[in-house]
């Protein structure tokens, strides 16, 4: 039998608030007007805390491409259902982090073979060590140094604990 615990505090509430404005502060230096999409539900968390700091207007639309996490291989269907035109927009993708990379690279290249944007971006809290190119330019406001799994502020693992309001190691222990 399989037991999953919440280990140690990877980033507290203080530090996900800081990356937060990080984020915010490239983003602000960047956009006049975009079109937001939140990747669901992993973005939800970061993506309020984070749209509430941006002083450029915004569209908003959702995009899911639901997967298990720490899969690395996501093949899963994309739900994507624009009720605001993409053509010729900047588009800001914003998700809770990029672990592999994989998954968000086949959402930027969705978007790009279904709607003729302006330009695409993407928008987390953080990044982990060794993804791929996910075809789009980054803002992130932190880079991991491990690839350990993870749990909280958006983060799942088995459905479960996405409300905590910080991100902690998951252990996995055999019983």
């Amino acid at each position: 039998m399989t037991k999953n615990a919440i280990g140690a505090c990877v980033l507290s509430s203080e530090q996900i608030s800081e990356a937060v404005n990080r984020v915010a502060a490239q983003l602000n230096g960047q956009f006049e007007w975009a079109v937001v999409i939140v990747v669901v539900p992993g973005g939800i968390f970061f993506s309020a805390d984070l749209l509430r700091q941006l002083n450029f207007e915004v569209l908003m639309e959702t995009i899911s491409c639901p997967h298990t996490p720490g899969e690395r291989n996501n093949a899963s269907p994309i739900v994507f259902h624009p009720n605001v035109p993409l053509a010729r927009e900047d588009i800001i993708l914003v998700d809770d982090a990029i672990e592999s990379g994989g998954t968000m690279r086949r959402l930027v290249a969705h978007i790009r073979s279904h709607h003729e944007v302006n330009s695409i971006s993407v928008a987390t809290l953080f990044v982990k060590p060794g993804r791929v190119d996910v075809g789009a330019q980054e803002y992130y406001g932190l880079a991991m140094q491990s690839d350990e799994l993870l749990v909280g502020y958006g983060l799942p693992w088995a459905h479960k604990n996405r409300n905590l309001p910080y991100i902690a190691q998951l252990d996995i222990t055999s019983e």
